[in-house]
């Protein structure tokens, strides 16, 4: 199984990077698996000029294409004016917005205090549902008492466990045909891909007369 550790880490070394290794291995300890990394800090510059030329450049490319590839993700940032940060959004911001549909996600971050802590369920969480990825049940934040400290470790396993298990189960699973009584996926469609823009919405509105 391919696992792809995407981390936002802006220093070196890094809290966020460390975090994102640890949990990798302890994913490597539960099963066998294929890990890269995907250091942001690298690609900051390619995804600014992805955003003002509409494409990417050749290692934004290999990182988007390594991460659609995934059997798996754990994606780890820094926490930012409560937050996930800027650079960790903009990289999802430019990847197809279907490469993540159905893909386990072990969600992670890293902070100067435990007040940041629900980061992890107001901020990372819903960004992640959005994209329609499967998100494990246990997030794993790490504040700077944490390093070293009791407990820690135990949610690190938890949480790679889960990851784990959804990791195996869905490439045990995987199969061409689709289901009996489900259209393929390009036959299904999205309640919500259909919008209307709001100035045709407004020109209904006004008298024909």
């Amino acid at each position: 199984m391919k696992l792809v550790v995407v981390s936002a880490g802006l220093s070196v070394p890094s809290s966020t990077r460390l975090l994102g290794d640890r949990l990798a291995a302890a994913v490597g300890r539960a099963a066998e698996v294929d890990t890269q990394v995907v250091e942001l800090r690298e690609l900051a510059v390619e995804i600014a000029q992805n955003f003002t030329n509409g494409f990417p450049g050749r290692a934004l490319a290999a990182a988007q294409e390594a991460v659609a590839a995934a059997d798996g993700l754990i994606v780890v940032t820094p926490v930012f004016s409560a937050s996930y940060s800027g650079l960790f959004k903009s990289f999802f911001d430019v990847l197809d917005p279907e490469a993540l549909a159905g893909k386990p996600v072990l969600i992670a971050a890293t902070g100067g205090s435990a007040r940041h802590s629900l980061v992890l369920e107001h901020a990372l969480r819903p960004l992640f549902a959005y994209l329609k990825a499967v998100v494990v049940p246990t997030g794993v934040y790490a504040a700077s008492e944490d390093w070293g400290a009791e407990g820690l470790d135990g949610r690190i396993e938890r949480a790679a466990g889960e990851l784990t298990a959804l990791m195996a189960g869905l490439s045990g699973g995987r199969s061409d045909e689709v289901p009996a009584g489900r259209a393929p996926r390009a036959a299904r469609a999205d309640a919500f891909s259909a919008v209307v823009p709001f100035e045709e919405q407004l020109a209904a509105l006004r008298p024909t007369g």
